[in-house]
């Protein structure tokens, strides 16, 4: 273990009582999120909802776990007060792959399985787009009051009148203390001899694309197509030169965990959980030429009937208690959206009350920049090109 980490010393007082989930699933024999459902009512994603459920597709390890009840206890603690049995399915890993299973039932009408969906910000803005939403009852979601200022319009949804943010989501660097004890703060540092061949990147485009163009003195708020190729150009060379061993969602920490990966342009909630659960293995910090940031979105899907409509904004209602957004905060430390969770959190961890990576100083804020918005026409044709990178 370095002698020095970034993430201390949130990293290393994360509370005690957390478990490593990812040892959960590996001990179902590979059964993944779907064996451990039993915990939140059971049953597939493909089923279809009654008045008194709520299904909710979301990212792994995104919500509070209890590994001896075998639970997520701010669930439990919702089906408990609301009389609702709520379904939760780690289903996504990548927002093109979540969105590619269930676009035809949407553009069909047809029920899609979740009443509650989350995805990042640029395919939220893609669902809203597409008329693949239903705007909230603000009756039904009073606690709505409690996003934070800076979260409150963005472009694609700028009354919040049918997402909310789930969690915000800081991209750059993790790695491997034992490999790279010296950290990795620069691309330079990432492409070390040590990593050759053992480098993931993720297959958010934003994400990896975003941080390459930041090392390379791009502004990504007004990125161009030529400096997005470039960018492109330079991650298509580094897969052909065989210093990037995949393009990946969230299973690039399967990678890290498991030795084949030694360094990665990951996210910082993941690389936490990770050095967490491994003795302080692994570490993540924000490129000194900055990092990206994004959130991942609470929607309800055009599909849902009016009873799951009704029940899925009970359930981001509930998300939006401050005490309850400390809870889940406190286990997944990404960037809480939630006013007054702060001041929770000083009952529930006080020691992460001043962690950048849950409530980020204005310093810390000022490295962390948001992709642009793009056309339907850029999406098109920058994903094609990222696509075509990795081989595809």
């Amino acid at each position: 273990m370095a002698k020095e980490r970034s993430l201390s010393p949130e990293a290393r007082s994360i509370l005690g009582t957390q478990i490593s989930r990812r040892a959960v699933l590996a001990g179902a024999g590979g059964l993944g999120a779907a064996g451990l459902l039993a915990a939140c009512g059971g049953g597939s994603s493909s089923a279809g909802g009654d008045a008194k459920t709520v299904r909710w597709g979301n990212w792994p390890l995104y919500l509070d776990y209890d590994d001896k009840t075998k639970t997520y206890p701010t669930l439990e603690k919702f089906m408990t007060q609301t009389g609702l049995t709520a379904k939760y399915f780690e289903d996504y890993n990548d927002n093109d792959e979540f969105f590619g299973k269930v676009q035809a039932q949407l553009k069909l009408g047809e029920d899609i399985g979740y009443d509650v969906v989350t995805p990042t910000d640029w395919m939220a803005a893609r669902w809203l787009r597409l008329g693949y939403t239903q705007k909230f009852d603000a009756a039904n979601v009073p606690n709505k009051v409690n996003i934070l200022d800076s979260l409150a319009s963005p472009s694609y949804d700028p009354n919040r009148e049918s997402s909310l943010t789930w969690q915000g989501i800081m991209a750059g660097f993790g790695w491997n203390v034992q490999k790279n004890p010296k950290g990795i703060h620069t691309l330079d540092e990432l492409f070390a001899p040590q990593n050759k061949g053992k480098i993931v990147v993720l297959t958010e485009m934003r994400d990896t694309i975003g941080v390459i163009l930041l090392a390379q003195g791009v502004d990504i708020t007004k990125v161009t197509e030529n400096e997005f190729m470039n960018a492109v150009d330079f991650m298509a060379k580094k897969i052909a030169d065989g210093w990037i061993r995949g393009v990946k969602g969230n299973e690039y920490a399967e990678d890290l965990t498991s030795g084949d990966a030694t360094a990665v342009i990951g996210w910082s909630g993941d690389m936490f959980i990770l050095s967490s659960e491994n003795e302080g293995k692994f570490d993540f910090a924000i490129p000194e030429s900055g990092g990206t940031i994004s959130g991942d979105n609470l929607m309800i899907p055009s599909t849902a009937s009016a009873d799951g409509k009704k029940n899925a904004e009970t359930l981001i209602n509930y998300y939006y208690d401050p005490a309850v957004a400390a809870e889940v905060a406190a286990y997944v430390n990404y960037v809480c959206p939630v006013k007054g969770a702060q001041a929770a959190m000083e009952k529930i961890a006080p020691e992460l009350v001043n962690s950048e990576y849950i409530f980020p100083t204005e310093k810390t804020a000022s490295r962390l920049h948001i992709f642009r918005s793009l056309t339907p026409d850029e999406e098109t044709k920058w994903s094609e090109a990222f696509q075509k990178a990795q081989g595809n």
